[in-house]
């Protein structure tokens, strides 16, 4: 195979954005192999299919794995099914459940689905990890199990901090990185890719690969993604997320409430963008913000939806919330409700319209000031709503229903 980048500059391109690589000296040694020989680098990722709903937060690795592909390298995506059985202890507290084999392959089937708006599913391997690790012996546990001291292991600081305060940790959650360690081993990987709390599982996979007899793989690590706040980690439990599956003018509206410092590292992790490109747009970002997260909330919402729907979205944005807008959408989800006879308060309205997922989250957006009636910002839940009204609710910036109450 011909590669049309050098080594050095495939090395420029997929060190942007990168938090780590262990270590670059010997990426630009791979792919200086790679180029000479013309054999593709296998680049592997490791997903848990424990939860198939993907938000940006999670695509930043994958967007990764793209620019590899791009480059003409085989990437590998392995769906950890037999890994997900025991569920990754990187971060959590305590042991998390395991799931049963119909809930893997269901969410598993999803996460390709989603993948494939991303990666040219025609030209990467979806591998099961099941098929080495199922079939290992007692034997082969045992000599996988001898590479690797309890001592390293808690090195790790989750397994390190449970230790301390007298969480207990299974032998089996100890088994977690040396499994994901033994993939790069069955699959003789030469890249991995993880988000930055994967760096021990992935460095695993390199002493291990080592101790078979192998070259080591390089390591890649990537940043965590702030989400909407400029903050904390994005994350579906924090509200701050932008889930790639979401209607193109929720996608649209999300990324246009980042905070101006956050837009860059957005288009670095996010998009598909030439260094040159990125270079012009940090050179305008100071003098055309509005310009340039325009740009960027189109640009993600067309990635997942297509370039009408990113057009569309920024045309529906630009009339609710530019200086001429009315602050409506052009199309409004219209729905009945039945009422009993005494009426529903404002707090059970939302949640049975859809705009509040719970009650928790109902009361938040009151007290957020987040909910209008007919454009009027209304704070009390406890009010009434009788049959025979109809009413425009908008829930946070970007939901709106028109609510009609009729006799239950």
């Amino acid at each position: 195979m011909k590669f049309s980048a050098t080594p050095q500059e495939q090395l420029e391109i997929v060190a942007t954005g990168a938090a780590d690589i262990v270590s670059r000296d010997e990426l630009l040694k791979k792919f200086e192999k790679s180029y000479t020989t013309g054999k593709p680098l296998i680049v592997k990722f490791g997903a848990d299919p424990s939860a198939p709903d993907i938000h940006l937060g999670h695509t930043v690795v994958i967007q990764k794995l793209r620019q590899f592909q791009m480059l003409g390298h085989q990437v590998v995506f392995l769906i950890g099914d037999f890994t997900g059985r025991i569920g990754d202890p990187t971060g959590k507290k305590k042991t998390r459940p395991a799931l049963c084999e119909e809930e893997i392959m269901a969410n598993a089937e999803t996460y390709k689905t989603q993948i494939g708006k991303i990666l040219d599913l025609d030209k990467i391997q979806i591998v099961f990890n099941s098929d080495w690790l199922g079939n290992m012996t007692f034997a082969d546990v045992l000599k996988l199990c001898g590479q690797y001291t309890v001592a390293r292991m808690l090195e790790r600081d989750d397994f390190s901090n449970r230790f301390k305060n007298q969480i207990p940790i299974s032998v089996v959650e100890f088994m977690y990185p040396l499994m994901q360690g033994y993939d790069s081993v069955a699959l003789k990987s030469d890249v991995e890719l993880g988000g930055v709390d994967q760096t021990f599982n992935l460095l695993v996979g390199r002493e291990l690969q080592r101790s078979y007899g192998q070259a080591p793989q390089v390591t890649l690590t990537m940043p965590i993604l702030e989400g909407l706040d400029g903050k904390e980690k994005m994350s579906k439990s924090l509200g701050n997320y932008v889930g790639i599956n979401e209607d193109p003018g929720q996608i649209y509206g999300k990324l246009m409430s980042i905070p101006d410092e956050l837009m860059m590292k957005y288009y670095e992790l996010l998009t598909s963008l030439d260094l040159a490109e990125l270079k012009a747009i940090r050179d305008r970002i100071l003098q055309e913000p509005k310009a340039i997260k325009m740009r960027l909330a189109r640009q993600i919402t067309a990635q997942y939806h297509g370039e009408e729907a990113g057009a569309v979205a920024e045309a529906e944005f630009e009339k609710m919330f530019g200086k001429t807008g009315d602050g409506l959408p052009d199309e409004i989800e219209e729905l009945e409700l039945p009422v009993p006879t005494g009426g529903l308060p404002l707090m059970r309205l939302l949640t049975l319209g859809g705009l509040a997922e719970s009650g928790g989250e109902a009361r938040r957006l009151l007290q957020q000031g987040g909910i209008k009636i007919d454009q009027e910002k209304v704070t009390d839940g406890q009010k009434m709503f009788t049959a025979g009204s109809s009413f425009i609710v908008q829930a946070g910036k970007r939901k709106f229903k028109k609510l009609t109450l009729r006799p239950e």
